[in-house]
């Protein structure tokens, strides 16, 4: 447990810049390095904002498909999906909507510019050549600018490693008509570090529609995924990056067919397609001390919707293209041995294109708007136990002019293995383009930025000589301004009679506010058995209404028992529980709570051949996750992985 290689350490720098001295100085006697908070690989114990870890170990282990189940199980993260794997799924973390948490895949954002909230698309993200997730809660915009209201989530890819050629290749079938292949390469050879994975899957999936109210098609799934990235030292201080990642998805899902229109099985379905890509170059100048990182960025999303082919003679519904261009700077500056500065700047251009095959015209709405940015943010360590970091942010917006964003942490070692931290940070999500250039743009009033104020309290502390590490926190974010939907519906306005045909528009008014505490425990109870369980008692409000928000439950726990001993087989279980919450905005439509058990074990063949299975859903828990539709019952997989 505790125990960190070098190796390890190298590589939590490849993304980000590396710590300064005197946070590098004691790497051996720190559990966990992390990356995310600060933009620079930094002790665990040194961050003054909660964050999870998902390690590779963790996803193998499980044996998680979807990215989306293993973010499930951190505190504080809700996730629902509109039925089984595939289905439209959205993060809320700490209570935020899926637009508010910022998406990254090794550092490069993957929020879809053409959605209407601008939200990741989840879904589509399947374990792929993972080195480790990040999850750092709390407004986070003074380093990531919009979107991060909520929190940033961070996935990481495996990238070199001790020897030229490493292959990991795996694949397993199941229930729902499941198979899935996955096939992942990396290494170093001479001065290349380099990643690259492979990944297919093909489900028949289940009703989306809750087949408890006689809905008997199956909504199908399949999903091709590729990454890759790579690391070419051109001499001891310079180095290019090259990354890519890409998803191609179609999924069935149900509707509203005639001739009664209610919500049941129907031939819809879409499909998905994200590629980013990111160059950039990396220079160390003045002995090392000035870290410089200068990039260009790239996404294109296209999403199409098509109707039932045997209902309606109109094939193609809804059509939407995204595309981002996003040029960094970021430099790291190491004034000495405990103070460090990071500063940067960023300019980022998204456009939109949009067509509905019901708009009475065939031209497509069309958008785009520029956002320029510059960030800075002091970290120090006083007295060796005490780190304290404060930054601060402009941007500024084609579309609503200038925003200035802050954040300032602390984290107190108080002594050996307990650490006290706080924070308070500002957040904030743009307009996007769809809520400003849809036919639902608001026709009389330029749309703000949501805006965000958060701050939270907690205490780490570590058991049995660190072998296990338990945390509490306290957290508190109020939401202003908050973009929402206005019905025209009975209204008589300015703004109605020139939105009459659409009924209604978007428009700033809603206030939220999200509280609670978190606690999460974590570590080896006995040599070959480790424990994780989490927490979470949350209470997210509309402040103009006074009720609970859609699909935030109260309360959230998760935990996780494997057994391995002597690292040879492995056997365990796992624990999700989501309390009751409401479907709706203003506390309508009821969800009962629901709890899934799941099971899950490998045995080794030979040194590089494992087989592994698992079965989720153990006792076939029957539950919505939306009002409506159904969730996967009992399903079991087995598989088998190779190595080289």
């Amino acid at each position: 447990m505790r125990k960190l290689s070098r190796v390890h350490s190298t590589f939590l720098c490849l993304t980000f810049a590396c710590a300064t001295p005197a946070l590098a100085a004691d790497l051996d006697q720190i559990d966990t390095i992390v990356v995310t908070a600060t933009r620079t690989a930094q002790p665990r114990e040194h961050t003054g904002t909660s964050i999870s870890v998902i390690t590779a170990q963790d996803l193998a282990n499980r044996q998680i498909v979807a990215v989306s189940d293993a973010l499930a199980e951190t505190p504080g993260l809700t996730i629902v999906r509109n039925g089984g794997l595939g289905q439209t799924t959205a993060i809320g973390l700490r209570g935020a909507t899926a637009g508010q948490s910022l998406v990254l895949i090794d550092g490069v954002r993957i929020n879809d510019p053409s959605a209407t909230d601008g939200p990741a698309l989840i879904g589509d993200v399947l374990v792929n050549n993972i080195e480790r997730i990040e999850v750092l809660r709390g407004p986070q915009s003074t380093l990531y600018g919009s979107d991060a209201i909520g929190g940033v989530i961070n996935i990481l890819s495996k990238r070199g490693g001790p020897t030229p050629f490493a292959l990991t290749a795996s694949g397993e079938a199941g229930s729902f008509d499941t198979y899935r292949l996955n096939a992942a390469a990396n290494g170093t050879a001479r001065n290349v570090d380099y990643g690259a994975a492979i990944n297919f899957l093909h489900s028949n999936g289940i009703s989306a529609a809750d087949a408890r109210n006689g809905n008997t098609e199956t909504d199908g799934y399949r999903n091709f995924g590729a990454t890759g990235t790579m690391r070419w030292h051109l001499s001891d201080t310079i180095s290019l990056d090259l990354r890519s990642y890409y998803t191609s998805a179609r999924a069935d899902y149900d509707g509203y067919p005639p001739p009664i229109y209610t919500f049941q099985d129907d031939g819809e379905y879409s499909t998905n397609m994200l590629l980013t890509g990111y160059a950039g170059i990396n220079a160390d100048l003045f002995g090392g001390r000035l870290h410089n990182r200068i990039a260009v960025i790239g996404l294109t999303s296209k999403r199409k919707s098509f109707d039932d082919p045997s209902l309606l003679p109109l094939h193609e519904a809804f059509l939407a293209k995204g595309k981002l261009t996003r040029f960094e700077y970021e430099g790291v500056f190491d004034l000495n041995r405990t103070n460090q500065i990071t500063f940067g700047a960023e300019t980022q251009r998204s456009t939109l294109k949009t067509h509905s095959g019901y708009d009475p015209t065939p031209v497509p709405t069309r958008g785009h708007t520029r956002i320029d940015s510059v960030y800075g943010q002091w970290v120090t360590t006083l007295f060796d136990s005490l780190t304290l970091s404060g930054g601060i942010r402009h941007d500024h917006d084609q579309s609503f002019g200038g925003h200035t964003s802050a954040k300032v942490t602390g984290a107190w070692q108080v002594w050996y293995g307990t650490t006290l931290r706080a924070n308070y940070g500002d957040g904030f999500k743009a307009p996007t383009l769809y809520e400003l250039f849809s036919q639902y743009s608001n026709p009389v009033t330029g749309l703000a930025p949501e805006k965000a104020r958060g701050w939270e309290a907690g205490i780490d502390q570590n058991f049995l000589h660190g072998r296990i590490r338990a945390s509490l926190t306290y957290f508190e974010r109020k939401t202003k301004d908050q973009i929402d939907f206005f019905s025209c519906f009975g209204v008589t306005s300015p703004a109605c009679t020139l939105r009459a045909a659409q009924g209604g528009y978007y428009y700033n008014v809603t206030r939220t506010r999200a509280r609670g505490f978190e606690f999460a425990v974590r570590g080896e109870i006995v040599d070959g058995l480790n424990l994780s369980a989490d927490y979470t008692n949350m209470t997210a409000i509309d402040r103009t209404t006074g009720t609970d928000l859609a699909r935030r439950p109260h309360i959230m726990a998760n935990a996780n028992l494997n057994w391995s001993p002597r690292n040879t087989w492995s056997l365990g279980a796992g624990l999700s529980y989501v309390g009751k919450r409401y479907d709706g905005s203003g506390g309508f439509n009821p969800l009962a709570s629901h709890t899934l058990v799941n099971l899950f074990g490998a045995y080794p063949l030979s040194s590089n051949i494992d087989v592994y299975g698992r079965v989720e859903n153990l006792f076939d828990a029957q539950y919505e996750p939306v009002a409506g539709y159904g969730a996967p019952g009992r399903a079991a997989y087995m598989g088998i992985r190779l190595r080289t």
